[in-house]
């Protein structure tokens, strides 16, 4: 059965005009009122990124999730990515050992490298080590997981000699993805690991990510890992509505903007409407619309990649918390159970 949830960076709305940035309070009570409604209809799974500027409301995912664990039964509490490449592992994995303690053995950890280089300097590493900081790091959770009491020796930090680690998540563990965009090494290291792997879809035609996802499994199986436990998704912009072209309309001015934003400091040119257009089309990255389209695109995704879980990304240039209440409703209460009874 495919999972469904969502993942959200936190973003805060930004004034056009006056360029004025909403209160990060008011966007995280916001986000506590979001994921109970996700909880409520039924979803899967709620992803929360971390990131460390002005116009992002949450440096902590694991805070946001402790919260959300009291006002929620179900759904598992995860996050959307954690940048391990600057965190302390040992911290991130006693952070996660308590939601998933608070939670009753719901969390989950995402690592991945982020979609920023704020966290670098800001935690003292260098952005040169970028790739080795995380195979490193990403090393020492994973034997953080399975070892309560843990011999280590790595480069950048002082070796844990029988170290005892406490919290310890509940008895079934906690689970570790890892995100990727279109590296074909960090798929090589994520199928060598037998890693679930979450494959970030944010531009151009989404069929382009066929071969990464085919080197995926290859590595996965020819490392010896079970198929029975073989988990893979995708992370796609999206937002859903009763009528397609009203809820288009709502988000392209929100979304263009917000590209707009990053694209500045990248050297990208002006977003254009054609490629909204063509991200909201069949073979684009955007599953923006009604039911019927949404459940058509995601089915044909599924299929294409044989994935075991689609995680919407539903708060991209910051709709109006309105809005987001609505897109998850129309999501958990009518998208999600026809694609689950095709699944």
């Amino acid at each position: 059965m495919l999972e469904l949830g969502i993942g959200m960076f936190g973003d805060l709305q930004v004034d056009p005009t006056t360029g004025k940035i909403q209160p990060a309070q008011q966007r995280l009570k916001e986000i506590i009122e979001e994921i109970k409604l996700m909880d409520e209809v039924g979803l899967d799974f709620f992803g929360m990124g971390e990131h460390h500027r002005a116009d992002y409301a949450v440096a902590s995912p694991e805070i946001i999730l402790a919260a959300a664990s009291t006002v929620t039964k179900n759904i598992k509490l995860g996050s959307a990515v954690s940048v391990i490449s600057s965190t302390d592992p040992v911290k991130l994995f006693q952070d996660f050992a308590t939601v998933d303690l608070l939670s009753n053995g719901r969390a989950e950890l995402m690592a991945g490298r982020g979609s920023f280089t704020e966290s670098f300097p800001l935690f003292g590493y260098d952005l040169k080590d970028y790739s080795l900081l995380f195979e490193e790091k990403l090393d020492l959770l994973l034997k953080l997981k399975s070892n309560e009491t843990i011999n280590w020796t790595g480069k950048f930090r002082k070796p844990l000699i029988n170290q005892e680690v406490y919290p310890r998540p509940t008895k079934d563990g906690l689970p570790i993805w890892v995100a990727v965009g279109g590296t074909t090494s960090s798929v090589v290291r994520a199928g060598k690991l037998g890693l679930p792997v979450m494959f970030a879809i944010i531009g151009g035609a989404w069929q382009q990510f066929k071969p990464l996802f085919e080197l995926y499994k290859q590595t996965y199986l020819d490392h010896g890992h079970d198929l029975e436990q073989f988990q893979v998704g995708v992370h796609m912009h999206a937002l859903f509505g009763d009528n397609s072209q009203e809820i288009a309309d709502k988000l392209y001015p929100l979304y263009s903007r917000q590209m707009n934003r990053v694209g500045a400091s990248r050297g990208w040119p002006p977003y254009q409407k054609s490629q909204f257009d063509f991200g909201r089309s069949p073979h684009g990255h955007l599953i923006v619309g009604d039911v019927n389209e949404s459940v058509e695109k995601i089915l044909h995704i599924k299929e294409e990649f044989g994935l075991t879980r689609f995680s919407a990304h539903m708060d991209m240039g910051s709709p109006d918390h309105k809005d987001m209440m609505k897109s998850i409703e129309v999501f958990g209460t009518k998208i999600a159970p026809k694609i689950k009874s095709y699944s």
